[in-house]
């Protein structure tokens, strides 16, 4: 037996049968017809995270619209209080630039102060320039431009009055006075009083009604101010013959002849305030603001009618000053005369005069005037 004969082999049919036996393949996984997609409760917790945070955002987005909301609320109303602030001031100023007008007007005229007036009266017309520009460059918030314009109107008229004023003044003044020029004053006069009418029913309701619109009080103790007051002192100037008379000159026109024979002249009986008796003995207490009005009493003691009779108080230590014309008094009838202050004195005490001026013909002035301790608060 030969090497290969010991061999032990297994049966040829054996080999065969095992070369023969196919592999097992290995197991494919079956697909699940998904495409790969997450687990439903995996899902399911995605879309909760996306409404959280989508809420989120909403959240913010609103808040960030309540701030904005809330800063243009703050800077609306900021606006419209310094607004208000600037045009109570403008007002006031402009009102003081009234009163120092009407002062140099009442100073004292003739044809030798002429030119000295005119310059007075410029100066006022510079600081009237000064107002209106001062409205023009301010910053106006939206709601208020309609307020505004009446506000602009306002000033406008009141530079153009003084402004042809300073034109008229030298031929109104003077024993020679131009009649034409004394009616271009009363016109200006006018415009003043229109200027006013413009403020106090117009632009001054319309601050008003934009601030109550936007939550903001008006007036009181916490409210915003709104300037009253007014540029005309008193209606008594829309009147030529009142104006001739401020201007210590003659309007052309009234009678100059002889003094009627007969007495003449007034005698001041007693002065009140709002309804209260002013006394000489004692201290009398009056509220300074608004700037008061005394009513005069008086008697025309003489046997002839009066005309154009001049009632005046004065403030002394004060530039408080009034006036007021009585066009005509009736022998032995008592008239009474409304003197308004052109401006409230300051808190203090004061000696206030009231006075029935002097009549062509009068020779006893010792009862023409009352003089009065009065105390303003």
């Amino acid at each position: 037996m030969s090497f290969f004969d010991e061999t032990d082999e297994p049966p040829t049919e054996s080999r065969t049968a095992t070369r023969g036996a196919p592999r097992s393949a290995p197991r494919r996984r079956r697909s699940s017809g998904t495409g790969g997609r997450r687990p439903p409760g995996d899902q399911q917790s995605i879309q909760a995270r996306r409404a959280v945070a989508l809420g989120a955002v909403v959240i913010v987005v609103i808040l960030v619209a309540i701030l904005v909301n809330s800063c243009e609320s703050s800077q609306r109303t900021n606006a419209l209080k310094d607004y208000a602030n600037n045009v109570s001031s403008l007002i006031q100023s402009s009102n003081n630039t009234g009163a120092a007008l009407f002062s140099v007007l009442s100073s004292g005229g003739g044809s030798s102060n002429g030119q000295k007036i005119q310059n007075e009266v410029n100066q006022t017309r510079l600081q009237a320039s000064s107002q209106l520009n001062h409205v023009k460059q301010m910053s106006v918030p939206g709601q208020a431009k309609t307020a505004n314009q009446n506000l602009l109107l306002t000033l406008q008229m009141r530079l153009d009055g003084i402004t042809n004023i300073a034109s008229e003044i030298q031929p109104a003044l003077g024993t020679s006075a131009s009649k034409d020029a004394i009616d271009s004053l009363a016109a200006e006069m006018a415009r003043f009083y229109a200027s006013d009418v413009v403020y106090k029913d117009y632009s001054a309701p319309e601050i008003a009604a934009v601030l109550n619109a936007n939550g903001i009080a008006v007036g009181g103790a916490n409210g915003e101010t709104i300037n009253g007051g007014q540029f005309l002192p008193n209606l008594q100037w829309l009147t030529p013959s009142f104006i001739a008379t401020e201007l210590h000159t003659t309007l052309p026109g009234t009678p100059t002849g002889k003094i009627a024979p007969g007495l003449h002249g007034h005698a001041l009986n007693s002065v009140s305030v709002a309804g209260t008796t002013l006394q000489t003995g004692s201290t009398n207490t009056i509220p300074a603001k608004p700037a008061p009005t005394f009513t005069l009493h008086f008697t025309n003691t003489g046997t002839n009618t009066e005309t154009n009779v001049v009632c005046k108080v004065s403030v002394t230590g004060s530039s408080s000053t009034g006036q007021t014309v009585v066009p005509e008094t009736t022998a032995g009838e008592t008239t009474t005369c409304q003197v308004p202050l052109s401006s409230p004195p300051s808190s203090g005490t004061y000696t206030v005069q009231a006075t029935i001026e002097k009549v062509p013909g009068e020779k006893n002035l010792s009862n023409n005037s009352l003089s009065f301790p009065v105390t303003f608060q």
